[in-house]
């Protein structure tokens, strides 16, 4: 059975897709897209006919074909841009993982947290899902992929006795979202997320009146203001109503997609000139509810 990646090599003016998308055509299936439509249906068929060319010869090994199609009304897309596509054999059953989006350190395994990681195996990212349960990670057994995978995302679950020793492990530029079962550990994460200077962002579930009781407390203990300001309590994009599990993860995984297209458009840097948070990400406070 042959396999054809078709990849996004290059792009002009509007398009579907982005630079580096793909998809994996076989004589049957498809993983993945490259944007759908007329573009989509030509590449497959294109992709289809390669396929049985290639696996009619001993050896493709570094076969490569290429095309560039407008999307006008040729292909029946009002896009109106053009892209580059590659075709090329494929040797793995599973589509490369695209580069991360953002890292999030997630500490809390309960039903926010497990609709959350729901959506983020879905997309681009790393996480480092951390509870002081266990046991609590026995509910999302079998929301993997049926071949042990995440989908898209890198998910790295971490049951430890200390959860908040575990902020300092993360890389710089992390996001970090703190929604554990006790509002102290949801503090003690907090404190060892602000005293870093590199954190990308720090997001905790609550109300607004939680997150004035944090930052008095943290000002108590000599947290710097810059990095309070920074807090985000409640979270979530605040257009997306419903205090549900699954409406808040939506509009959290809606937010920190707006954070690392924020972060990538337009990188933060420090206006003394200094290292403070070089790396955060601006965002609005005024959100769900929690």
């Amino acid at each position: 059975m042959y396999r054809v990646q078709v990849t996004v090599r290059a792009t002009q003016g509007s398009t579907p897709r982005e630079a580096g998308a793909c998809m994996l055509v076989g004589e049957t299936g498809v993983q993945g897209t490259i944007g759908g439509g007329q573009l989509e249906w030509r590449a497959i068929a294109t992709a289809r006919r390669l396929g049985a060319q290639w696996s009619a010869q001993p050896t493709v090994a570094g076969a490569e074909y290429r095309e560039r199609l407008a999307l006008g009304l040729a292909l029946g897309q009002c896009c109106g841009g053009a892209v580059e596509l590659a075709y090329t054999p494929a040797a793995a059953a599973a589509l490369p993982r695209p580069p991360a989006l953002f890292f999030l350190q997630l500490h809390g395994a309960g039903h926010v947290g497990r609709a959350l990681v729901r959506l983020l195996r879905t997309l681009p990212c790393e996480v480092q899902w951390v509870d002081e349960r266990e046991d609590a990670f026995a509910s999302s057994r079998g929301m993997e992929d049926p071949d042990g995978c995440d989908g898209p995302a890198r998910i790295e679950r971490i049951g430890v006795d200390v959860p908040q020793a575990e902020v300092a492990a993360a890389p710089p530029g992390a996001f970090f979202l703190a929604m554990t079962h006790r509002h102290d550990l949801d503090f003690a994460i907090g404190t060892e997320v602000l005293r870093r200077a590199d954190h990308g962002w720090f997001g905790c579930i609550g109300s607004g009146s939680k997150r004035a009781r944090f930052v008095r407390r943290w000002a108590a203990i000599g947290i710097h203001p810059r990095a309070l300001e920074g807090f985000a309590c409640p979270i979530g994009v605040d257009s997306i109503p419903g205090k549900s599990p699954e409406c808040i993860a939506v509009a959290v995984c809606a937010q920190l997609l707006q954070l690392a297209g924020r972060r990538a458009a337009r990188p933060a840097v420090s206006s003394d000139g200094g290292a403070w948070h070089a790396t955060t990400v601006p965002t609005e406070l005024d959100s769900l509810p929690g």
